[in-house]
């Protein structure tokens, strides 16, 4: 069972993180807090994995739109993130701006609980959702490259057949490609192979010489 994605929490005032960390924790939710943009960076930088964040506009350092536009410009080197602005600021340039930013949504203070944890919810799908789509890409790079290794140069022994890995270990031609491949073997016998070797051997067991 994978791990349960944290939410962090930035507001710089603590009862205002104390009655999120109660409301999420209610639900499960594992809860990191910051209190300035700064650490609410630190975080959003160095926790591994997923994470859902519930961020403050007005704050020192940073504010909130800040902290989100940096993250913005990280996002192709950070795991996913999902960012909810919280914000008494409701005019329609604050949200535009808001979303211009890097936010992924926008909740208005007072919020009503109920909405803002559908929100997260909402949130915790689209990072597992990027995760997932993260490592479906990072094996099919894995299979991509093994495919190439067999588009390139193959050592193979004139006599014997066998084929050199990148290991210079010696495999047979069907045990190499499977490796390589999701491909199976059914072995029969070509017509010449027939023609020249086991026909003969064939008629030579009827003659009782073999």
């Amino acid at each position: 069972m994978s791990e349960p994605i944290p939410v962090l929490i930035v507001d710089d005032l603590e009862p205002n993180r104390k009655l999120l960390k109660v409301l999420l924790k209610a639900e499960g939710y594992p809860v990191l807090e910051a209190e300035n943009g700064t650490q609410a960076l630190e975080l959003l930088r160095s926790t591994p994995g997923p994470l859902v964040g519930l961020i403050d506009w007005e704050m020192p350092g940073p504010t909130g739109v800040e902290v989100c536009a940096e993250i913005k410009k990280e996002k192709d080197k950070l795991p996913p993130r999902f960012l909810i602005l919280l914000t008494v600021r409701d005019a329609r340039q604050d949200i535009v701006t808001g979303l211009k930013s890097g936010v992924n949504d926008y909740v208005t203070k007072p919020f009503d609980q109920s909405e803002l944890l559908a929100r997260i919810a909402i949130g915790m799908e689209m990072v597992t959702l990027q995760t997932t789509l993260a490592q479906r890409v990072d094996e099919l790079q894995h299979a991509m490259a093994e495919i190439k290794q067999l588009n390139g140069l193959v050592p193979i022994c004139s006599y014997c057949k066998k084929i050199r890995d990148d290991k210079n270990y010696w495999h047979q031609l069907e045990r190499y490609i499977s490796s390589k491949t999701d491909a199976k073997f059914s072995h029969g016998i070509c017509p010449d192979c027939y023609e020249t070797v086991v026909k003969k051997e064939l008629e030579e067991m009827e003659k009782g010489e073999f």
